[in-house]
Protein backbone atom coordinates (compact mmCIF):
# COMPACT_ATOMS: atom_id res chain seq x y z
CA UNK A 1 0.00 0.00 0.00
CA UNK A 2 1.41 3.49 -0.86
CA UNK A 3 1.09 6.05 2.28
CA UNK A 4 1.40 9.58 1.87
CA UNK A 5 2.20 11.47 4.53
CA UNK A 6 1.46 15.04 5.89
CA UNK A 7 4.19 16.95 7.16
CA UNK A 8 2.62 17.31 10.68
CA UNK A 9 3.60 13.75 11.01
CA UNK A 10 7.35 14.17 9.34
CA UNK A 11 7.74 17.28 11.54
CA UNK A 12 6.47 15.71 14.65
CA UNK A 13 9.21 12.95 14.28
CA UNK A 14 12.11 15.25 13.36
CA UNK A 15 11.48 18.03 15.77
CA UNK A 16 11.02 15.30 18.71
CA UNK A 17 7.81 16.15 19.50
CA UNK A 18 5.61 14.48 22.47
CA UNK A 19 3.72 12.18 20.07
CA UNK A 20 7.11 11.88 17.46
CA UNK A 21 7.78 8.13 18.51
CA UNK A 22 4.20 7.39 18.11
CA UNK A 23 4.56 8.47 14.81
CA UNK A 24 7.66 7.37 14.39
CA UNK A 25 6.03 3.70 14.89
CA UNK A 26 3.22 4.21 12.53
CA UNK A 27 5.66 4.95 9.97
CA UNK A 28 7.95 2.00 10.44
CA UNK A 29 4.38 -0.07 10.61
CA UNK A 30 3.22 1.48 7.40
CA UNK A 31 6.89 0.96 5.44
CA UNK A 32 6.63 -3.02 6.34
CA UNK A 33 3.33 -2.71 4.38
CA UNK A 34 4.30 -0.24 1.06
CA UNK A 35 5.84 2.84 0.36
CA UNK A 36 6.01 6.06 2.30
CA UNK A 37 5.80 8.76 -0.08
CA UNK A 38 5.75 13.15 0.11
CA UNK A 39 4.47 15.33 -2.35
CA UNK A 40 6.97 18.48 -3.38
CA UNK A 41 4.10 20.31 -0.67
CA UNK A 42 5.07 18.36 1.98
CA UNK A 43 9.06 18.16 0.77
CA UNK A 44 9.12 21.91 0.85
CA UNK A 45 7.30 22.06 4.81
CA UNK A 46 9.63 19.80 6.07
CA UNK A 47 12.76 21.24 4.50
CA UNK A 48 12.53 24.41 6.48
CA UNK A 49 13.69 22.47 9.47
CA UNK A 50 17.35 21.79 8.04
CA UNK A 51 19.99 24.34 6.98
CA UNK A 52 20.77 22.09 3.96
CA UNK A 53 18.88 20.49 1.33
CA UNK A 54 20.94 17.25 1.49
CA UNK A 55 20.50 17.05 5.33
CA UNK A 56 16.70 17.06 4.50
CA UNK A 57 16.79 14.65 1.80
CA UNK A 58 18.66 12.07 3.88
CA UNK A 59 16.42 12.44 7.51
CA UNK A 60 13.73 11.47 5.27
CA UNK A 61 15.36 8.74 3.23
CA UNK A 62 16.15 7.09 6.90
CA UNK A 63 12.39 7.51 7.67
CA UNK A 64 11.90 5.59 3.90
CA UNK A 65 9.88 8.55 2.78
CA UNK A 66 10.07 8.98 -0.69
CA UNK A 67 9.48 12.53 -2.94
CA UNK A 68 6.28 12.31 -5.21
CA UNK A 69 5.85 14.64 -7.05
CA UNK A 70 2.03 16.19 -7.45
CA UNK A 71 1.07 15.15 -11.43
CA UNK A 72 -1.19 17.31 -13.27
CA UNK A 73 -4.42 15.48 -12.32
CA UNK A 74 -3.45 15.82 -8.55
CA UNK A 75 -2.77 19.77 -9.24
CA UNK A 76 -6.16 20.20 -11.03
CA UNK A 77 -8.18 18.25 -8.29
CA UNK A 78 -6.51 20.20 -5.74
CA UNK A 79 -7.23 23.92 -7.69
CA UNK A 80 -11.02 22.17 -7.81
CA UNK A 81 -11.59 21.55 -4.07
CA UNK A 82 -9.82 24.51 -2.98
CA UNK A 83 -12.43 27.02 -4.77
CA UNK A 84 -15.25 24.77 -4.06
CA UNK A 85 -13.97 25.00 0.03
CA UNK A 86 -13.81 29.22 -0.56
CA UNK A 87 -17.04 29.33 -2.38
CA UNK A 88 -18.52 27.50 0.71
CA UNK A 89 -17.34 29.38 3.10
CA UNK A 90 -14.17 28.22 4.05
CA UNK A 91 -12.04 30.04 6.31
CA UNK A 92 -8.58 31.78 4.38
CA UNK A 93 -6.40 29.73 7.36
CA UNK A 94 -6.35 26.75 4.64
CA UNK A 95 -4.14 27.23 1.67
CA UNK A 96 -3.99 25.72 -1.37
CA UNK A 97 -1.01 23.86 0.23
CA UNK A 98 -3.64 21.73 1.77
CA UNK A 99 -5.57 21.13 -0.43
CA UNK A 100 -2.28 19.74 -3.07
CA UNK A 101 -1.77 17.39 -0.46
CA UNK A 102 -5.07 15.76 0.24
CA UNK A 103 -5.40 15.83 -4.12
CA UNK A 104 -2.36 14.10 -3.85
CA UNK A 105 -2.88 11.36 -1.52
CA UNK A 106 -6.30 10.89 -3.47
CA UNK A 107 -4.51 10.56 -6.74
CA UNK A 108 -1.21 9.17 -6.51
CA UNK A 109 -1.51 6.99 -3.16
CA UNK A 110 -3.92 5.00 -1.49
CA UNK A 111 -4.03 6.50 1.92
CA UNK A 112 -3.04 9.61 3.64
CA UNK A 113 -0.87 9.64 7.30
CA UNK A 114 -1.76 12.96 8.86
CA UNK A 115 -2.46 14.93 12.31
CA UNK A 116 -4.99 16.84 10.82
CA UNK A 117 -7.54 13.83 10.17
CA UNK A 118 -10.62 16.38 10.90
CA UNK A 119 -9.86 18.57 7.97
CA UNK A 120 -8.96 15.84 5.33
CA UNK A 121 -12.02 13.40 6.10
CA UNK A 122 -14.20 16.46 5.55
CA UNK A 123 -12.90 18.01 2.60
CA UNK A 124 -11.73 14.82 0.88
CA UNK A 125 -14.28 12.16 0.18
CA UNK A 126 -13.04 8.87 -0.97
CA UNK A 127 -9.54 9.59 0.84
CA UNK A 128 -8.55 6.88 3.60
CA UNK A 129 -6.86 9.16 6.25
CA UNK A 130 -5.05 7.70 8.92
CA UNK A 131 -3.64 8.62 11.89
CA UNK A 132 -2.71 7.94 15.86
CA UNK A 133 -5.35 6.19 17.45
Amino acid sequence: MKTAVDSSVILAVLKHEADGPAWLDHLVELRRGGRLVACDVVWAETAVAFPKAQDHAAALERLGVEFSPLNEESAALAGQLCLAYRTGGGKRERIVGDFMIGAHAIVQAEQLLTADQGFFRKHFRGLTVAGLG
